[in-house]
């Protein structure tokens, strides 16, 4: 099974950590712009222009399989893969995910992350907060000799005891010079199952998480994924590279805290 798994060398992983660093800052741009009264076409014109321009890099998203834009934005019941438009403004209280991926010299660099536009209701920042806990959970786990089954496991011991679900359609992926390679992540598991991570392997993981029931259904347009129920889902991810005794992470934000890997 980790036959196909691509193993990356030093020099593929200095090129990882730049194109990881991409995406992060693209999102950073991004913070002062998610704000009431924003179009998410706004938000993606943004984006486009700087990834092109200021780091003279490629959207991954853009024109992928037909995806028509440079970010996905999903908003509230939206679960992932949601395309930004001109006509749909940010209102107080929605929650936004914004997931880029830069190609930078042939390399990948995939990550996003929640918002929740001006106040936002318990619920819109209890779902937010226990998403990117749950991203963290799986992210400690990972280290040479871990299986994946290990990740789904830590991210279930998250989100269950807060009687949220956890989508089972979508699933973190491999990556590096591709966008989407072996292995298949799971956000649910079993501990002791499923492929043994290697140094040197490139993952995302990116647990989508919902108010209600995990079942999705895509929309007419034949990408936006929602929750069945339309109630809430949140969702963060990071891009990482197995190491000895740990990961290293390509796509932390500027200030984002990250020791609890090392505790």
């Amino acid at each position: 099974m980790s036959k196909n798994i691509p193993i990356l060398n030093a020099e593929d992983i200095e090129k990882m950590k730049i194109a990881g660093r991409l995406a992060a800052e693209v999102l950073e741009m991004l913070d002062e712009h998610v704000k009431v009264g924003v179009s998410t076409g706004e938000l993606d014109d943004l984006a486009h222009k700087y990834i092109t321009e200021v780091q003279d890099a490629t959207p991954a998203s853009l024109n992928y399989h037909g995806f028509p834009k440079s970010i996905c934005t999903s908003i509230n019941h939206v679960v992932c893969h949601g395309i930004p438009d001109h006509e749909r403004l940010l209102k107080d209280g929605d929650i936004i995910n914004i997931d880029v991926t830069v190609i930078k010299d042939g390399y990948y660099g995939d990550t996003s992350r929640m918002w929740v536009v001006g106040e936002g209701s318990v619920m819109a920042n209890r779902i937010c907060d226990v998403a990117q806990k749950a991203l963290y959970a799986g992210m400690k786990v990972v280290k040479d000799g871990a299986y994946l089954g290990d990740i789904g496991a830590a991210i279930q011991e998250v989100v269950e005891p807060e009687r949220f679900s956890i989508v089972r359609e979508f699933c973190g992926h491999g990556l590096g010079k591709e966008f989407h390679c072996e292995p298949q992540v799971l956000h649910y598991g079993k501990k002791g199952t499923g492929v043994q991570l290697k140094t040197g392997m490139a993952i995302t993981i990116e647990p989508m998480i919902n108010q209600g029931v995990w079942q999705t259904k895509i929309m007419k347009d034949g990408w936006t994924a929602i929750t069945k129920d339309r109630k809430l889902s949140a969702q963060w991810e990071h891009t990482l590279i197995v190491t000895d005794d740990g990961c290293i992470v390509t796509t932390q934000r500027e200030g984002e805290d990250l020791s609890f890997l090392n505790s």
